[in-house]
């Protein structure tokens, strides 16, 4: 499987032949989706679902198809009868020739004054794991855990004890993208020595073989 870092917390896989990408969202490239058979998308921010992003893949591919918890859903699902799938915590799925698990039911705590979400995870071919807005803990071994490394709802110490409880064989960087430049020495230093994992991060287009 061949993993391609887009901007921020969107990813593609392929493998086969065929492409799977998960929350392309506002911050991500407009052809994040393009080639796409299958798109996953974790919640409804609009830094992980952008609905021109879905429809320049969809709308590119007749055959392809999203999977999504029901609040993304209903905004898209009119537009494409019959290729938006509902899911939610547990479910399981195969998409674009990717086995799929759900995991997880809630975004992080931003805040105790702002309602909590829906938000789910990922976990592709039953090795690569991408939690969305949530450090949720699939419990089944993961290869390669996407790591929200920066967010409003979370710290480093947090980030790290993720990746200790997570036990990836590797973790790379996503939900980076208000990360600074200045920033990222520390975080690689410190999640890299204590989190227990390899720990690295990818440019945008750049890829690592699975």
């Amino acid at each position: 499987m061949k993993l391609t870092k887009k901007t921020h917390a969107c990813v593609r896989l392929e493998k086969d032949g065929r492409i799977l990408v998960i929350d392309p969202g506002a911050y991500t490239e407009e052809d994040a989706t393009a080639g796409a058979d299958a798109i996953l998308v974790t919640h409804e921010h609009p830094d992980h679902f952008n609905e021109d992003r879905l429809r320049t893949g969809l709308e590119a591919n007749p055959d392809a198809e999203l999977w999504t918890l029901r609040s993304v859903a209903e905004l898209v699902s009119a537009a494409f009868p019959g290729r938006v799938h509902t899911v939610g915590h547990g479910d399981t799925f195969s998409a674009a020739g990717f086995d799929v698990q759900v995991h997880g039911e809630l975004h992080a705590v931003i805040h105790p004054d702002i309602p909590r979400i829906t938000n789910v995870g990922y976990l592709v071919d039953g090795s690569l794991f991408h939690p969305g807005d949530a450090l949720t803990v699939p419990g089944v071994p993961v290869d390669t855990l996407m790591l929200p490394v920066h967010a409003p709802w979370n710290k480093i110490s947090e980030v790290i004890d993720y990746v200790r409880e997570v036990k990836p064989r590797r973790a790379y960087d996503i939900h980076d993208a208000m990360l600074t430049e200045l920033a990222r020495p520390f975080y690689d230093t410190q999640i890299g020595s204590l989190g227990g994992a390899d720990h690295g991060r990818l440019a945008s287009g750049e890829s690592v073989d699975l």
